[in-house]
């Protein structure tokens, strides 16, 4: 069975940086032969969740959100299996629950999410 495991998350000032990790159990993570994507999504208080960033297996396609562009980058470690997601010049409107998903050969998974947040 798949499972995500999210870390990373914390308090941090308006400009800093954070990285979130989010480990995959449960599936090949490096075999080229099983498509995967695996995304980062936020909620805030109040609001819907929103896809924040995206990468894909085996072709490596990386997808982001424009509020994110140039700030966030998605990443990927086959020797770990792990993805992360590596923010910087957060702002406070950054704050929110990541959760990390996985989409496995069409079957979705939730990790149980992390806090962010961003003092202004």
């Amino acid at each position: 069975q798949v499972q995500l495991a999210e870390f990373g998350g914390g308090l941090v000032q308006s400009g800093g940086s954070l990285r979130l990790s989010c480990a995959a159990f449960g599936f090949t993570f490096s075999n080229r032969n099983v498509n995967w994507y695996i995304s980062w999504y936020r909620q805030a208080p109040g609001k819907e969740r929103e896809l924040v960033a995206g990468i894909t297996n085996p072709e490596n396609r990386l997808n982001y959100a424009d509020s994110v562009k140039g700030r966030f980058t998605i990443s990927r470690d086959d020797a770990k299996s792990a993805v992360y997601l590596q923010m910087s010049m957060l702002k406070p409107e950054d704050t929110a629950v990541y959760f990390c998903n996985a989409n496995v050969i069409g079957r979705q998974y939730w990790g149980q999410g992390t806090q962010v947040t961003v003092s202004s």
